[in-house]
């Protein structure tokens, strides 16, 4: 049988998988409850090495077919207009763990969430900085951490089209929540694309490019893709869906986590977002009658709300 897509039956996880899971932590669901996720409480995937960067010798690099390539550290950047955003960040396989079948790759249940003040500079203030060539359709952005998927040797690596990149709040961020990135969040810059699945904000930027093509690299090309089957070409991932998740209730068993509750009313929280506008309204159904839930404060176009 495949291995990317064999039958599993609850608790059944592969070495593999229970590797994956010791190096990506997940939210604590309980911090639902808080507007921001605290640095080290907002889930993390790293698909490859976290690579050791100096600040002090790191910069980045702007290239291809542009007209003044740019070399930038981080003393450089820091000089053009800080701009913040509050972003609810989502891996686009949150929930694969409770698939019968699935591929082999990280085994989240619900936990892969987060929301975080991002602050840097906007990207379209570089991008126009260098004076983009006519012929430029889509953007490159490579990180430093490198691996094997599938065989293929490479650097982590995405692309956007040019009409995307241009978008006043994509952001190439060095700071979250008001400090410099964790090392595991992509220090000491990485790409924030708001509204999408976090696969698309490319960690640990070193070389932006500019090209007239569409980007053939593995993680964009053949990765991440909704397939009905492992022979459709598929669509590919990008805009995060509407999704809710409630904030358990009562008391946990240390070991089952299964929550036990007192007797009476109990008051039902949690959040809502979507990565395809704000949350306007939100209905909670039991037993088949649907109520609105009261909502919470506004953080913003991206970002989650109670």
């Amino acid at each position: 049988m495949d291995q990317e897509q064999r039958p599993h039956k609850s608790g059944d996880f592969s070495v593999e998988e229970v590797t994956l899971a010791n190096r990506n932590p997940g939210i604590a669901l309980e911090m639902l409850a808080r507007d921001i996720t605290p640095d080290g409480m907002h889930y993390q995937l790293n698909h490859f090495d976290i690579p050791l960067i100096e600040a002090e010798t790191w910069k980045l690099e702007i290239t291809g077919l542009v007209e003044k390539p740019l070399s930038l550290n981080l003393k450089e950047l820091k000089q053009f207009h800080r701009h913040e955003l509050n972003v609810t960040m989502e891996c686009a396989g949150n929930g694969r763990a409770h698939f019968p079948k699935r591929k082999q790759s990280m085994p989240w249940f619900s936990e892969a969430v987060g929301t975080a003040i991002w602050s840097g500079v906007r990207l379209k203030d570089l991008l126009t900085k260098t004076e983009l060539k006519p012929s430029v359709s889509e953007v490159v952005f490579t990180g430093a951490d490198r691996g094997l998927d599938h065989g293929i040797d490479h650097h982590y690596a995405r692309s956007l089209k040019l009409e995307q990149a241009l978008h006043p709040d994509m952001l190439l961020a060095y700071e979250m929540n008001g400090q410099p990135l964790p090392l595991q969040h992509g220090f000491p810059l990485r790409l924030i694309v708001p509204g999408w699945f976090g696969v698309a904000s490319v960690k640990w930027l070193k070389n932006l490019e500019l090209i007239d093509h569409a980007f053939e690299g593995y993680q964009q090309a053949v990765n991440y893709h909704y397939r009905i089957n492992p022979q459709d070409p598929g669509i590919p991932v990008d805009s995060i869906k509407i999704k809710s998740l409630m904030i358990p209730p009562g008391i946990p068993d240390w070991y089952t986590r299964n929550r036990f509750v007192p007797q009476g009313l109990i008051p039902l929280t949690g959040r809502a977002w979507s990565g395809n506008g704000k949350i306007e309204k939100v209905e909670v159904g039991i037993d088949g009658v649907w109520k609105p839930a009261q909502l919470g404060k506004d953080l913003g176009t991206y970002a989650w709300r109670q």
